[in-house]
């Protein structure tokens, strides 16, 4: 779930355009890690990639103080007609058990997706997207839409875990490395002894060794848990790279 600090207080409070769904999907994309689909009915919202939504689940008999209503990432792209999707950490609330018990069918009540932290209309410079852990959903709606509407967009991802087991959409990136050509994707395992891959922390030096160019020449966008997306953000303007060019967005377990 996201944290970002632009996000109003008013926000968690504005329940109009409540749409009612059904879960059209379920499926484990990592370990303990859970996507789910919704169907919008024959709706559609219209939203760009990289925004969040809210959802509010049926109780299942688990409560906590914070409730079953949640604002999650998109993790489905635009252009995926009729659906919004999510992908999250399975982990002890109320909200995460309820998820994982809901049945293929079940209601929820969702809402039009919101935000700022959007993939750029902008083609003319090369981007950075640095995921750490579940910050992976919003490039992946990002990078799905990208590649579904053909844009020229030159990225390089820089996704880092835990462990090959942990991570989400792994084998799908190979997949959209073959759909967009400027799309390149570095994948780093901090803690896994069985990856013959990239195993450092995400830190300029990092950058440095797998980008093409000076840190200067592109545009960061980097979404992860907060002591992560903040100390990578830093890192990066710490080297150099102006504040307009980075942008953070910080998930939080829920």
């Amino acid at each position: 779930m996201r944290a970002a600090t632009r996000r109003k207080i008013a926000d968690r409070l504005d329940t109009k355009d409540v749409m009612r769904a059904t879960i059209k999907d379920k499926r484990e994309v990592a370990h303990r890690t859970l996507m789910v689909v919704f169907d919008l009915g024959g709706e559609h919202f219209e939203f760009r990639p990289g925004q969040y939504f809210w959802v509010e689940l049926p109780p299942r008999g688990y409560e906590d103080e914070r409730g079953l209503r949640r604002h999650i990432s998109v993790v489905t792209s635009p252009t995926e007609r009729g659906v919004l999707g999510l992908a999250t950490r399975l982990r002890d609330s109320a909200f995460k058990r309820t998820l994982e018990e809901l049945e293929i069918g079940a209601a929820v009540d969702v809402e039009p997706p919101k935000g700022t932290f959007v993939l750029p209309d902008e083609t003319d410079r090369p981007y950075v997207f640095v995921a750490g852990g579940i910050g992976i959903t919003v490039f992946r709606s990002m990078l799905r839409y990208i590649a579904d509407t053909q844009l020229p967009h030159r990225v390089t991802l820089v996704y880092s875990n835990r462990d090959r087991a942990s991570a989400a959409f792994v084998d799908e990136l190979d997949d959209l490395q073959q759909r967009i050509a400027g799309l390149r994707v570095v994948l780093t395992m901090t803690d896994d002894d069985e990856w013959e891959g990239e195993t450092r922390h995400i830190d300029a030096d990092v950058l440095l060794d797998h980008l093409e160019a000076d840190l200067r020449s592109y545009t960061y966008l980097v979404a992860g848990p907060p002591g992560m997306a903040e100390d990578v953000g830093d890192r990066i303007r710490a080297a150099g790279v102006p504040e307009e060019q980075v942008a953070v967005d910080k998930f939080s377990g829920y």
